[in-house]
């Protein structure tokens, strides 16, 4: 692991950066980035003592080993800038740029985040990661490089705080380097974090390698020497050294069972040639002389990771009998293993290698936008987090197309989710599978490197039994959302029968119905978009045929429209009902009544009775059928009320992560939130959980107090 450096210099970084730009004006821009944060951080100090420009300089080198752009750099050098001094964006903006500003906004909204493994808070988390990469990944770099500087100075925090931070690091950032794969943060992050979460463990496993590092290190340059002699002879050129094993690898092997010794990579040789066909030439020369250990080789060259990787595994049997692992790979594919896509950012300045980047990125993000759409499907915050972790936390099964491309899918997959997963249409039309030339129901459980082929037939149509079938969230939902799209449509030739059902029963002329005048009034009655949805509202019960008519022919239904299923059954004590003991009570959807708000009951055919705040419009009309009903201020039941808010922003800036961050800290459940207007000023909808009025005051004076929301309302359908 990196020591923390105390006496660096902004030259010790132009030095690192000049190994790879040799733009001067990108290099220069490098340097005002680091005058002007050591002029704003001028008598400011970090906890250990230190000046604190060392921190950005620390991250910036950080990301050096990497090969990030001007841009990041100078972004790296100005990551706290705007939470920790008086800097503005703009200012940022006027002496750096759009790019660089961007950049640093996208760090800042990141670093407000209170991270945290505990499952409440990780939606919040993955949110507010998919804001960051969702303009830049750079952003998520730039966080990754910060945390690992951090992590090198934890020592000076107590040892409970240095226990969260180091489960942040493992649990959520070293997945997302690894998924980015950039494997030298990864690695170091994950060893510093087993060093503060189980000290122990980690202090044996470094004791156990330091006495064993002699003996290993004399019979890897024997090995090394032994190989290096082979592949000279055979005229192949390469350079090839030993490879050490992560202190946190071989404690995950142990963690499984395996004895030390029993840990065949902790003697490892790593080769690097110029080509690929130079890769399997060397692998067949070392087989020639050296035995391999069966059902030990992997070819992830002709298979590439899906995160990108290349090279040649293979453990033979070297000198001594001794068990070695070997890597066989081109000097670009280990440039790739270890920096992911940050090693292309050193070819960037021509525009078809920006190109090239921009493809890479959008392969890389692969993860990042499973989880986005996750997140765009309907689920509560318990099911999402189940569906990151057991979707793409987890480990995951790689299967091939015919034509030889990976797809990833989760364990325990299916052919279906295989058939969704590579699109809707294939996913819809699935007749049978083939995995491996052989037939296989639909519920097969797909394991690693089979090769599957979906057979379709443009005429099929999905089964309900699909649901059950499907193992991934998206699969199900797609399949879901084909069914509820059928039944849409069913419930529109209903909706159009019972209605001219019920014309005909009245005897009058559709002609004189359906005019233009009548479909507006309705439509404007029930806040409809079209003819299609009066219809739907009657085909799905939600208004009768007869109360649709009354509204154009002016007559009162003893009816109004039931309300949407609520969203909780609340029991008895929660609602009084005026001279009824008991008695269904549903809260009604249109308003969503909380405890405290001035409240009516309207008393439905079958569905008991329905509470509305009494400033709701779908029952301020109506008196025949209405009930008084009160709370029950002697419960003590701690319910929490759905609650829909309209936030209106006077920027057309993205906030939606600051809402969430600010609701967050003051404990408020988030059900979802979206934006439901973009044009010049962003409206925002915030479906939130309550207990009462009193939570629902506090709520609201924290989100007026923000510069950027000049007006926040409860939701009446």
């Amino acid at each position: 692991m990196t020591k923390e450096k105390s006496n660096l210099t902004v030259e010790d970084l132009i030095n690192k950066i000049s190994r790879y730009i040799d733009d001067n004006d990108k290099i220069e821009a490098v340097r005002k980035a680091y005058q002007f944060a050591s002029e704003k951080y001028q008598g400011c100090f970090r906890k250990n003592g230190d000046a604190y420009i060392l921190h950005p300089l620390n991250v910036a080198l950080i990301l050096t080993e990497i090969y990030a752009d001007s841009e990041t750099i100078q972004a790296a050098l100005l990551h706290d800038i705007l939470e920790n001094t008086d800097t503005t964006k703009d200012e940022i903006d006027d002496n750096f740029g759009d790019e660089v500003a961007k950049l640093v906004q996208g760090i800042t909204k990141l670093s407000k985040i209170k991270f945290s493994t505990e499952n409440e808070y990780l939606i919040d988390y993955y949110k507010k990661i998919i804001v960051g990469i969702s303009e830049d990944v750079r952003v998520i770099i730039i966080k990754l490089a910060d945390r690992l500087h951090n992590m090198r100075t934890l020592w000076i925090l107590d040892k409970e705080k240095q226990k969260i931070k180091a489960r942040e690091s493992l649990e959520i950032l070293a997945p997302i380097a690894h998924h980015l794969g950039i494997h030298k943060i990864k690695s170091e992050l994950e060893d510093l974090s087993l060093r503060y979460l189980k000290p122990d463990v980690f202090y044996d496993i470094a004791e156990k390698l330091n006495t064993t590092k002699l003996e290993r290190d004399n019979t890897v340059y024997e090995m090394l020497q032994e190989v290096s002699n082979l592949l000279t002879e055979h005229n192949i050129k390469h350079e090839i050294k030993g490879r050490s094993k992560s202190i946190y690898s071989i404690y995950n092997k142990l963690n499984k069972g395996k004895k030390f010794s029993d840990i065949y990579d902790l003697l490892a040789l790593r080769i690097l040639v110029d080509t690929e066909q130079e890769c399997y030439l060397a692998l067949g020369i070392i087989h020639s002389k050296f035995k391999p250990l069966p059902k030990r080789f992997k070819d992830y060259i002709a298979m590439p990771k899906p995160n990108m990787y290349q090279s040649l595994h293979t453990t033979v049997f070297g000198l001594d009998g001794c068990l070695f692992e070997i890597q066989i790979r081109t000097h670009a594919m280990d440039e790739i293993a270890e920096n992911g896509i940050a090693s292309h950012w050193a070819y960037k300045e021509n525009k078809d290698a920006k190109a090239n980047m921009n493809s890479l990125t959008d392969q890389k993000l692969q993860f990042f936008k499973t989880i986005m759409d996750l997140n765009s499907d309907k689920m509560s915050s318990e099911e999402f987090i189940n569906s990151v972790q057991d979707e793409v936390l987890n480990n995951n099964i790689y299967v091939f197309t015919p034509k030889g491309d990976i797809i990833e899918l989760p364990r325990g997959a299916t052919p279906l989710d295989f058939a969704y997963k590579i699109h809707t249409k294939v996913g819809e039309t699935t007749v049978g599978a083939i995995v491996n030339n052989n037939i296989v129901p639909l519920n097969y459980e797909l394991k690693d490197n089979d090769i599957v082929k979906i057979n379709t037939n443009k005429n099929s149509t999905p089964s309900k039994e699909w649901i059950g079938i499907a193992k991934t969230t998206q699969a199900r939902n797609k399949i879901k959302s084909y069914f509820s799209k059928n039944e849409k449509e069913i419930n529109i030739e209903r909706g159009k029968y019972l209605l001219e059902k019920e014309l005909r029963k009245r005897k009058i002329v559709f002609n004189d119905f359906f005019t233009e005048k009548n479909i507006e009034t309705i439509k404007k009655s029930l806040k409809l978009d079209d003819l299609e949805d009066i219809y739907l509202v009657i085909g799905n019960n939600k208004n009768s045929a007869s109360f649709v008519i009354n509204l154009i022919n002016k007559y009162k239904e003893e009816v109004i429209p039931k309300a949407a299923k609520p969203f909780e059954k609340p029991t008895d004590f929660d609602i009084i009902v005026s001279g009824i003991d008991k008695v269904k009570v549903n809260l009604a959807n249109c308003c969503n009544p909380i405890f405290g708000d001035d409240i009516v009951g309207y008393i439905t055919k079958g569905n008991g009775i329905t509470i509305h705040r009494k400033t709701c419009h779908n029952i301020t009309m109506i008196e025949n059928r209405t009930v008084n009903v009160a709370w029950n201020n002697d419960t003590k039941l701690d319910k929490k009320y759905l609650t829909i808010l309209v936030v209106y922003s006077n920027t057309n800036e993205n906030k939606m992560s600051d809402l969430v961050q600010r609701l967050s800290a003051i404990s408020i459940n988030i059900e979802s939130i979206k934006t439901i207007s973009k044009d010049n000023d962003k409206v925002y909808q915030l479906d939130i959980y309550l207990k009462g009025l009193e939570q629902l005051d506090h709520v609201l004076k924290q989100l007026e107090k923000l510069s950027y929301i000049y007006k926040v309302e409860r939701l009446i359908r």
